[in-house]
Order: structure tokens, then C-alpha cells, then sequence
């Protein structure tokens, strides 16, 4: 596991699956574009493997000459449907208040389209002092390593490799596509259950009291 860092404390977190339960939204959001577009589109396939970029997911429904314009109305048709039935996931909120408890900021390093992650964060009333969007793997380590993050949360394999990638302590939720087991296969040095045990967590890794 990569050593705690002497700097100030700084965690990342994804958004999608990691605070934000935002399965409903994209659903809503893809169904929109299906009927808008009268392009089949299995929304709820789609909801089961979130986490890569957007355009990798369209183009297993759009020709490559149509890809750019779907993209953009997605991201339009998601202001209208994503927001009102996303929640927050268990502990969310607690698991940033924890990183300020101990002094730390809070970056949210996402795939997801950037203006689109800092309004789903007011939605949720979850504050960051840091957004950084429309990153994977290995660019969300370079958005960790911008930010100084020394742990990053995630729930996905690709968020395993932004942590690896920044030389950040790649704490996994199983609260997305991949069980627990899976997870620690793919390398990630702690495997939380959900944020509910990151508090806890987090003080043991900073050597305090939770």
C-alpha cells in the first residue's frame, strides 16, 4: 500500500456508483435519447457497466457519424432527467465530512461531463473543493496527482488504475459493477463494503482516533 503522505490531506472520490446512486438519471437519460433518436437502446444493460467514458458506451449504439451529436444530446437530455432521481449513496455524505474532520479537501475525479458532476453534487448537497470531469483510469491519476491526492475512492477497475497511476492508496466501494472479491484481484489495497465504512477507515489510515 502506498505510504500516507506528510502533505495536506487530500482524498479523491468518483461520483458514479461511488457517492451517487445515479442509475435511475442515466436510465431516464438514455430512454430519453432512444425515443428522441429512434435508436434502440438497452438502457438497463447500460446501467450495469457504468464507469467508462460516455462515448464508449454510445458507440455500441450509434454509428460513428452520428456518434459526436448523440454525446451532446445526452448531455443535454441528462439536465432534464438525471438530477431528480439520483440519490446519495450510504455514508456519502458522512465519507466527505470525515476528509474535513482531519483537516482534508475533497476532489470529485469523474468520467462523467464536468458541468453535468457539479450540478448532480448541489443536487445531493454534497460540496467538493475540487471537480475535475470527463477523465478514466489513468487521466483521473493525472487529475490525483494534479490535486496532491494520497487516496482515491472508487468503485470501478478503472478507478483502481487512476489510483495505481498517481501512487494514491486505492481504497474500492462494492457499491458498482464488481464485487468485492473482484476488486481486490484487480489490485486495489483496501475493499470497503460501502462509504458507511470509511470514516472508520480513514482514521485508522491517518493513525487517529475515529
Amino acid at each position: 500500500m502506498p505510504a500516507t503522505s506528510d502533505a495536506p490531506l487530500t482524498v479523491g472520490f468518483d461520483l458514479d456508483m461511488t457517492l451517487l446512486d445515479t442509475r435511475p438519471g442515466i436510465r431516464a437519460t438514455y430512454l430519453a435519447l432512444s425515443a428522441e433518436t429512434g435508436t434502440v437502446i438497452d438502457a438497463d444493460l447500460v446501467v450495469t457497466r457504468l464507469g467508462p467514458p460516455l462515448v464508449d458506451e454510445l458507440r455500441n449504439w450509434f454509428p460513428a457519424e452520428r456518434l459526436e451529436a448523440a454525446v451532446d444530446r445526452y448531455r443535454t437530455l441528462y439536465r432534464d432527467h438525471a438530477f431528480a432521481p439520483t440519490v446519495a449513496l450510504p455514508g456519502a455524505h458522512d465519507a466527505l465530512n470525515a476528509v474535513r474532520a482531519h483537516g482534508g479537501r475533497v476532489a470529485v475525479i469523474t468520467g462523467k461531463y464536468e458541468p453535468n458532476a457539479r450540478l448532480h453534487l448541489e443536487h445531493a448537497g454534497l460540496r467538493a473543493d475540487a471537480v475535475a470531469g470527463d477523465l478514466w483510469a489513468e487521466g483521473k491519476g493525472d487529475a490525483l496527482r494534479e490535486q496532491g491526492a494520497t487516496v482515491y475512492v472508487g468503485d470501478h477497475l478503472g478507478d483502481i488504475r487512476g489510483a495505481r497511476h498517481a501512487g494514491a492508496v486505492a481504497v474500492a466501494v462494492a457499491t458498482g459493477p464488481y464485487r468485492a472479491e473482484e476488486l481486490r484481484a484487480a489490485g486495489a489495497d483496501v475493499v470497503l463494503p460501502d462509504l458507511t465504512a470509511f470514516p472508520v477507515w480513514l482514521a485508522g489510515h491517518l493513525g487517529k482516533a475515529a
